[in-house]
């Protein structure tokens, strides 16, 4: 039978009671609850919501409802085919429903009747006490509880009431974390669907709220009404201690704070409280290590989206602060305040052992352990002492790795400005050090004096133990802990220590999930440049690696490596418990979970576990619907490339794998795997209820329904 309105399901319990599912938005449809009634065909569907009788596709055993309709990509069920076909807009991004006067477009039709009324103004649903229009039912409902005061959704961790459920809903994500709202494109999650709808106008740049006055734009309605107060000055929410003013409503609610001392935000890890909800968000990244706001320029993320609004300004070259006597701009206005200093000569902060004067209290400080002796910060590593927090910061990069100056034309980082500065002058081009024999020349002069020892021979630096000799410092200290087993550059999370700083670098990257190389193409980003230029070749099509048995051509040497295993039948790597042996080492290590049952990958935000870090990376992909393997030919896509490789042997028609004894190819590995048994004999795959073996596993499943009686088709 015909639905006429897939996006509205009803459900098995009443339509007035406790309406929609927790965390889903009111939908204007549900809200339109008489309108829509009128117009269904089936009203007794709607009237067993009332009386209490079950629909055919409720359990007889428990009353819950049946869910037979599961989504593909990510695994929810739905109890109705049409409100699976909603769903699955979500990951498709389709928006079927378009408004004929801006064009914007909806996954959903009650969502675009909701928008119109942007255009058209109509407010069909009034307050009977105050005479306040609204577009939706549920805001109408919503409003008059300011005049009753109702609060009938509370929450069961901190008592905290609420007018509407989405607000309680959204709220108790502040106690668990939960951010269910994911974004197809960079796969980043959200609390509140509004917050990702917004978010994903940054990915298209739509603005579709704009002022009648300044013509400015806004991605959301609510943006746009708060900046009108700009023009209008109108603040319509007054303090009722102090009579202070305000634009914004949330404002006052954290302005009213001050006066009763309120910190109703805690944090669950060392119980810390702040007034603002925003304020505990942005503290919680101190143990969290989120940094939610990136720069798009050199990826470099922030926990607050202030230091981001800073950082970006290296990259723009915006310096909004100007000094009034000789127009000297500035980045902050702190250094303002200090360059000020330069034109008043004020020098407020003097020595009272020499009297020496200096406009920083910071460099009166620093000055006066020159008197003192005192070097109050020590490494926690080494114990070297400094008299200024800067040297310690920078000691400190020797142990952590840790490279904060980045290049704002490639994004490349750097332990020290002087580095930074150097690297920029290989955009410039500018080498100002010229060798004198070959005329080559430098960036910087250590540079050059390298070099130079290219045409002296000369390696001034030897090992004490072996008399090996090198021409850079480093090298011959790289060269000594190969002696001593000496690693000291540490990780602070899980203590582990390399010899070299650039080891360090890579390793820490698996804690911070850093990933400074990025595709210029679609944006995936890597931890290890190798990794990139690897990654680049799906892409170019590059296959520089040629088996000269076949003349298959492959991205990667190790994918070479294990083919030409397919021909010579090597497997060099058996299982010490079951004797069985495989032709890659990773292989190997997979089976071996089969025995252990080790499942060491874990998906933060499901907690699923897996065997194979593969199987993650592909499960991640369920929450964020991200599909990086287009095919070029018919646009098909692919979460993993291995999927993106067979497929396009349907457009091919290559089949790479032949049968030795037979010649037979195929396009996949597996299939010639168990092709390979029909020579062999062997059936690996047994039913535990009648021990009858088989070739292939999809024979096994075939016959198991003979026994259960199961008909899924």
């Amino acid at each position: 039978s015909k639905v006429l309105n897939p996006d509205w399901d009803i459900h098995c319990c009443s339509l007035s009671g406790r309406g929609l599912s927790s965390g889903e938005p009111q939908h204007p449809v549900a809200d339109e609850t008489e309108k829509s009634l009128s117009r269904l065909e089936h009203p007794t569907k709607h009237q067993q919501g009332h009386t209490g009788k079950k629909p055919h596709h409720c359990c007889s055993d428990c009353g819950k409802r049946e869910k037979p309709y599961p989504c593909l990509d990510c695994g929810k069920s739905f109890a109705r085919a049409g409100t699976l076909t909603v769903h699955q807009r979500v990951h498709t991004g389709e928006k079927p429903y378009s408004c004929d006067q801006c064009g914007k477009s909806f996954n959903q039709s009650g969502s675009l009747t909701t928008h119109q009324r942007v255009h058209t103004g109509e407010k069909p649903y009034s307050c009977d006490q105050c005479g306040k229009s609204f577009n939706h039912l549920g805001n109408l409902t919503t409003h008059q509880r300011t005049h009753t005061g109702e609060k009938p959704y509370s929450c069961d961790q901190c008592g905290k009431s609420f007018a509407v459920s989405e607000t309680l809903t959204r709220h108790q994500r502040i106690h668990t974390g939960e951010k269910p709202y994911n974004c197809g494109q960079c796969g980043k999650s959200f609390a509140g669907v509004s917050s990702l709808t917004a978010h994903q106008q940054t990915h298209t740049g739509e603005k579709p709220y704009s002022c009648d006055q300044c013509g400015k734009s806004f991605v959301i309605v609510s943006s746009l009404i708060t900046h009108q107060r700009t023009h209008t000055g109108e603040k319509p929410y007054s303090c009722g201690q102090c009579g202070k003013s305000f634009a914004v409503a949330s404002t006052l609610i954290t302005h009213q704070r001050t006066h009763t001392g309120v910190k109703p935000y805690s944090c669950d890890q060392c119980g810390k409280s702040f007034a603002a909800a925003s304020a505990l968000i942005i503290h919680q990244r101190t143990h969290t290590g989120v940094k939610p706001y990136s720069c798009d320029q050199c990826g470099k993320s922030f926990a607050a989206a202030s230091a981001l609004i800073i950082h970006q300004r290296t990259h723009t070259g915006e310096k909004p602060y100007s000094c009034d006597q000789c127009g000297k701009s500035f980045k902050h206005s702190g250094s303002l305040t200090t360059h000020q200093r330069t034109h008043t000569g004020v020098k407020p902060y003097s020595c009272d052992q020499c009297g020496k004067s200096f406009k920083h209290s910071g460099n009166l400080t620093t000055h006066q352990r020159t008197h003192t002796g005192e070097k109050p910060y020590s490494c926690d590593q080494c114990g070297k002492s400094f008299a200024v927090s800067d040297r310690l910061t920078r000691h400190q990069r020797i142990h952590t790795g840790e490279k904060p100056y980045d290049c704002g034309q490639c994004g490349k980082s750097f332990a020290r400005v002087s580095s930074l500065t150097a690297h920029q002058q290989t955009h410039t081009g500018e080498k100002p050090y010229s060798c004198d024999q070959c005329g080559k020349s430098f960036v910087i002069v250590s540079s050059l004096t390298a070099h130079q020892r290219t045409h002296t021979g000369e390696k001034p630096y030897s090992c004490g133990q072996c008399g090996k000799s090198f021409a850079v410092a480093s090298s011959l200290t790289a060269h000594q802990r190969t002696h001593t087993g000496v690693k000291p550059y540490s990780c602070d999370q899980c203590g582990k220590s390399f010899a070299v700083s650039e080891k360090l670098t890579r390793h820490q990257r698996i804690h911070t999930g850093e990933k400074p190389y990025r595709c210029d193409h679609c944006g995936k980003s890597f931890a290890q440049s190798e990794k990139l230029t690897r990654h680049q070749r799906i892409h170019t099509g590059e296959k520089p690696y040629t088996c000269d048995h076949c003349g298959k051509s492959f991205a990667q040497s190790d994918n070479l490596y294990s083919h030409q295993r397919i021909h010579t039948g090597e497997k060099p790597y058996s299982c010490d418990q079951c004797g069985k042996s495989f032709a890659l080492a990773s292989t190997l290590t997979r089976h071996h979970r089969t025995h252990t049952g080790e499942k060491p990958y874990s998906c933060y935000q499901c907690g699923k576990s897996f065997a194979l870090a593969s199987h993650l990376t592909a499960h991640h992909r369920i929450h964020t619907g991200v599909k990086p393997y287009s095919c070029d030919q018919c646009g098909r896509g692919f979460s993993q490339s291995v999927t993106w490789n067979i497929h396009q042997r349907t457009h091919t028609g290559e089949k790479p794998y032949s049968c030795v004894q037979c010649g037979k190819s195929f396009a996949v590995f597996s299939s010639l795997s168990t092709h390979q048994r029909t020579h062999t004999g062997e059936k690996p795959y047994s039913c535990d209820q009648c021990g009858k073996s088989f070739a292939a596993g999809s024979t096994l499943t075939r016959h198991q329904r003979t026994h259960t009686g199961e008909k899924p088709y």
